[in-house]
């Protein structure tokens, strides 16, 4: 099937009942058959619902969906999109390892990998990863993985996936990717050699401000077992009787793991009802996006003209520096986010955010409505300034998620918004 109609009916398979919208499965547990299919169930011999905090019915028609969308062999629902970043890596690291990070991320990313993983003794190296030697300079024998966003948060700038993805082969690891603001519809990862994606559901995918929630999408391309730097994939798991997830599943070790030891362990699991919300909202991804990024188009080249901008950071702008990516990686479109400085600074920054009327404030993106935020006092405000600035979120930067409106009725909120400053 094309994308689009994947949207509608990847995973949606009709049960018993006929039931032709994917049906909210709001139980904890699952009866079985007989006490061997319930054996078989505990020990992976045999496929099917235990309990919720391992496999649901309709948590696991998203996950079908995530991985047609993404293009990869499987995929798993979490609790959030820190959650899904989590669950990714609690199968790639252990104490006393590294990853390697771009320094142009969400400020919650970069907070959760600074402090927060640094109580499981894994450590980050962030990198300016528009440089691929400085790439290559950061990588030690106790590098695990490279992670990037494919459109970053709040910098709107892009990364050169394909060429990171072959450095990251070379020294046999995986790239792990953030695709949440790009979206499949708008960027495959996978197709430029992803091993790993991740997207925070809560955001375009959903496109309703209803429902939290993160995906991690398998490209089941990775030999796993090549190196020997995967032990928790390919060695004897006590926890199921000396069972290799790689020499079992193969492709689908990732995934298999990711669920049976990552949800089951860490228990964040996406909740029922917030797997069918997302399910609903994912059917219109592809309007959506279209939508979004031809209204972001609009939106900034009018600020691009506007004699109180500063500057603006926009991939689909014809001088942004990351132009040619855009073509390759971003053939249809160049997304909803982007940041642009107002002249005057922080005050005039958040004098900005106040004035605005149709633009919602508030720290999210992806919503069908357009959203604004004052990201150096609030998202990134934890961050120090030197960190602030490599993420794109000096004083001066506001970020906007440009939403489904008219375009003519976003441009006029920015301009009077603008006039009040």
């Amino acid at each position: 099937m094309n994308f689009n109609t994947l949207c509608v009916h990847a995973g949606n398979n009709p049960d018993e009942t006929g039931a032709r919208q994917i049906p909210i499965h709001q139980s904890t547990s699952f009866i079985f058959k007989s006490t061997e299919h319930a054996a078989n169930l505990f020990a992976l011999k045999e496929l099917g619902y235990i309990y919720s905090r391992l496999t649901n019915p309709t948590i696991g028609a998203l996950q079908e969906r995530m991985a047609a969308l993404e293009g990869g062999v499987g995929a798993v629902a979490c609790a959030s999109g820190h959650a899904a970043q989590l669950t990714a890596f609690h199968n790639l690291l252990q104490s006393g390892d590294e990853f390697i990070a771009s320094k142009k991320l969400y400020g919650g990313s970069i907070n959760q990998f600074k402090n927060s993983f640094k109580q499981f003794g894994w450590q980050v190296k962030f990198v300016d990863t528009d440089d691929l030697q400085a790439i290559k300079d950061a990588i030690t024998d106790k590098t695990k993985f490279i992670f990037i966003e494919s459109i970053a948060n709040p910098a709107g700038t892009i990364s050169d996936i394909e060429a990171i993805a072959n450095l990251s082969h070379e020294h046999g690891m995986p790239l792990v990717v953030d695709n949440t603001v790009a979206t499949p519809y708008l960027c495959k990862p996978i197709e430029f050699g992803a091993d790993i994606v991740i997207n925070s559901t809560t955001k375009f995918i959903s496109g309703n401000g209803a429902s939290v929630g993160g995906a991690i999408v398998d490209a089941g391309k990775f030999d796993w077992a090549a190196s020997g730097n995967y032990p928790l994939l390919t060695t004897e798991d006590p926890s199921y009787h000396g069972l290799n997830f790689y020499g079992a599943f193969e492709g689908l070790a990732f995934t298999f793991r990711s669920i049976a030891v990552g949800l089951r362990d860490l228990g964040a699991v996406m909740a029922p009802m917030n797997a069918f919300i997302t399910m609903l909202g994912s059917e219109t991804l592809p309007l959506r996006m279209q939508q979004h990024s031809a209204n972001a188009q609009k939106a900034a080249e009018y600020l691009a003209k506007h004699s109180k901008v500063e500057w603006i950071s926009y991939i689909g702008l014809k001088d942004s520096p990351y132009a040619d990516l855009a073509k390759k990686y971003l053939p249809r479109g160049c997304g909803a986010v982007f940041t642009f400085g107002i002249k005057g600074g922080d005050e005039a920054g958040k004098a900005l955010v106040n004035n605005c009327k149709l633009f919602s404030h508030l720290a999210n993106i992806g919503d069908s409505r357009s959203l604004i935020i004052h990201p150096s006092s609030t998202t990134h405000s934890q961050l120090s300034d030197e960190e602030k600035a490599n993420a794109g979120a000096t004083p001066d930067v506001v970020r906007v998620s440009i939403g489904i409106e008219d375009p003519v009725d976003i441009v006029a909120d920015l301009d009077q918004a603008l006039a009040g400053i």
